[in-house]
């Protein structure tokens, strides 16, 4: 397990840099002034484009990736979007202690226009990657709808994505020219994802009555004078991970004490799910569709791990010292011999659990 449309163009939209209108200084016949567009403000009556995605990604996604990056293809990445705020939604998730990604939608004001826009990257190898894309072309009927984001410095043949829902599926396409290396972006991930759960994202869909109209971000100069709206250092980043609003921090800590020897090419699969994972002994397969966040760790240093920027709610908490290697509860695994350890994070709060490997699973 690790983290991590058909396209139609309908039309050519010209993205608009700026509101200032060219005009030749020695026309004074016709002498038309530029808009000022500082004080323009959004209200329930803008018009936002792409303003109707909020509603569709809300909730629990899980599906197959389709990567040609360095962490490859896999089978199941699940991403937990919920609300952050009246006007944006994020989902955080981890491979493992250096990798990790952090997607976001939200409302920003470009020039004189109001759109979407749509924040992705993270820590790869330790490093960091986050780019920044502007909508710039939408279709919606009452079957599916279809959402584009591109570079709003390089244009679309730096990168772009291509979001698409159709009923409980959502598929998100992103292509690069990978860092400019090629004349013509290719792919560069592809995920194909059902809505599994949806349940745990209603508090904060209520606290926010989510979506509105509101001003997130103003964008209009941000990217001035920058050749593409990618960075690479958390302090150049116009939004960084650390201002994101609401979210929290949960503290898992891990103990091993059976089993009594530790082999250090093992790894320790740290789960929180919305709802419990077990009933008695039984095991709730089921509610697997409910996990959050997760993430693996090396066994040689089971201290546990620190999920940041998380969704306050209510969690529980499973750990599993995985010996066959197949990222699941397997009979000769080890786990937590008491099961679904409750945790709740508050709103830009802290929480912390402690889960004790204790029990081979029969």
């Amino acid at each position: 397990m690790k983290v991590i449309a058909p396209i139609i163009f309908l039309l050519s939209i010209l993205s608009i840099a700026s509101c200032k209108r060219d005009k030749n200084p020695e026309d004074t016949t016709n002498n038309i002034e530029e808009p000022n567009c500082v004080g323009i403000t959004v209200d329930a009556n803008s018009q936002i484009m792409g303003y109707s995605i909020l509603e569709k990604v809300p909730g629990i996604w899980n599906g197959p990736v389709t990567s040609s990056t360095a962490l490859g293809s896999y089978p199941e990445w699940i991403v937990d979007f919920r609300p952050i705020s009246p006007s944006q939604i994020s989902a955080k998730n981890e491979l493992d202690s250096v990798n990790d990604i952090f997607m976001s939608f939200f409302v920003i004001k470009d020039g004189c226009e109001f759109k979407m826009a749509f924040r992705n990257g993270g820590g790869f190898a330790g490093n960091v990657r986050n780019s920044y894309m502007f909508i710039d072309s939408v279709f919606e009927d009452a079957s599916h709808s279809f959402y584009r984001f591109s570079d709003p410095v390089a244009g679309g043949n730096r990168v772009y994505t291509d979001i698409k829902f159709v009923q409980d599926s959502m598929i998100m396409h992103t292509f690069t020219n990978q860092y400019n290396n090629l004349s013509q972006p290719v792919s560069h991930m592809l995920w194909k994802s059902k809505l599994v759960y949806s349940i745990a994202t209603q508090d904060a869909l209520t606290n926010f009555n989510f979506p509105q109209k509101q001003l997130t971000k103003d964008f209009s100069s941000t990217f001035t004078d920058l050749t593409e709206a990618v960075f690479y250092s958390a302090s150049q980043d116009p939004y960084p991970e650390n201002q994101q609003p609401y979210l929290g921090n949960t503290q898992v800590n891990i103990n091993i004490t059976n089993p009594t020897t530790i082999d250090p090419s093992k790894k320790v699969m740290i789960i929180l799910t919305t709802e419990p994972l077990f009933n008695g002994f039984t095991f709730l397969t089921a509610n697997l569709a409910t996990r959050s966040r997760y993430v693996f760790v090396g066994a040689e240093q089971p201290t546990g791990y620190n999920f940041n920027y998380m969704h306050p709610g209510d969690y529980y908490v499973n750990a599993v010292y995985d010996v066959n290697g197949d990222y699941n509860f397997t009979s000769g695994d080890y786990m937590n011999g008491t099961f679904d350890i409750p945790v709740t994070l508050g709103s830009s709060g802290n929480a912390s659990a402690t889960v004790n490997i204790n029990f081979q699973i029969p």
